[in-house]
C-alpha cells in the first residue's frame, strides 16, 4: 500500500449489530465477527487519537423491506434494539451513529454529505460481511468519489472462505490505489500514524 499522508480518514465500522450477535439466534457470522472486535476497537483508538471521524453504520429495516422476499429473515429491524451497537464496541457520543436501510452505507443517507463536510477523503471500512455490506459500502464510497480501504483483519463474513475470496479478488485490482485492501496496521503505517 502506498504512503497516504495527506488523506483524511473515516473509519466506517458496518452492521456490528445484537441481532448478528444474539447468542438466542447464533448465527453463524457471529463466531468470526467476534474476532473482529478487539482489532476493530484498536483501531477506533488509533483514529480517535488524531481526531479522525469515526461511524457506525447499522441496518436498520422494516419487515415489509424488499431483501426480505429472499432466503433472508427479518431483522436489525428500526428501532429495536438488535439494531443497535453491540455493546463491546468502544462507541461514544461523538462518533456518528448512521442506521441504513439496505446494504451500503451510503444508500440513500447523509453519509457521503457529512464525510464531505468534514472534509474526508478517504473511507476505512469494517465489520460485516465483508461479501455484502462491506463491500457494498467500498464500492459506494468509490462512487462518491471517496478513496475506500476494505480492512482485511477488521471485517468478516459467515464463512472463512467467502472472507477469503473477497479479499483475494481485490487485493490487486484496477482500481488502486482508491481501492485497496490492507489490514490495520498496513493503512495506519500508509496514512503516517
Amino acid at each position: 500500500m502506498e504512503k497516504m499522508p495527506n488523506e483524511r480518514p473515516a473509519l466506517l465500522i458496518i452492521d456490528m449489530v445484537k441481532d448478528n450477535f444474539a447468542s438466542d439466534r447464533p448465527l453463524p457470522i457471529a463466531e468470526h465477527g467476534k474476532k473482529i472486535i478487539a482489532p476493530i476497537n484498536d483501531l477506533i483508538a488509533a483514529f480517535r487519537t488524531r481526531d479522525w471521524p469515526v461511524v457506525f453504520s447499522t441496518d436498520a429495516f422494516h419487515e415489509s423491506d424488499f431483501i426480505f422476499k429472499s432466503r433472508m429473515s427479518p431483522h436489525s429491524l428500526a428501532g429495536t434494539e438488535g439494531a443497535d451497537v453491540i455493546d463491546e464496541l468502544n462507541r461514544t457520543p461523538e462518533d456518528l451513529w448512521l442506521p441504513k436501510p439496505r446494504f451500503s452505507a451510503f444508500f440513500n443517507t447523509s453519509l457521503a454529505s457529512t464525510l464531505k463536510d468534514q472534509q474526508v477523503t478517504l473511507c476505512a471500512v469494517a465489520g460485516i460481511a465483508t461479501n455484502f455490506c462491506v463491500l457494498t459500502t467500498c464500492m459506494d464510497a468509490l462512487c462518491n468519489d471517496f478513496k475506500a480501504v476494505l480492512l482485511s483483519d477488521c471485517s468478516a463474513a459467515m464463512h472463512r472462505h467467502l472472507h477469503d475470496n473477497v479479499i483475494a479478488s481485490y487485493e490487486r485490482n484496477p482500481l488502486q490505489p482508491l481501492f485497496e485492501v490492507a489490514s490495520a496496521r498496513e493503512l495506519l503505517q500508509a496514512l503516517g500514524a
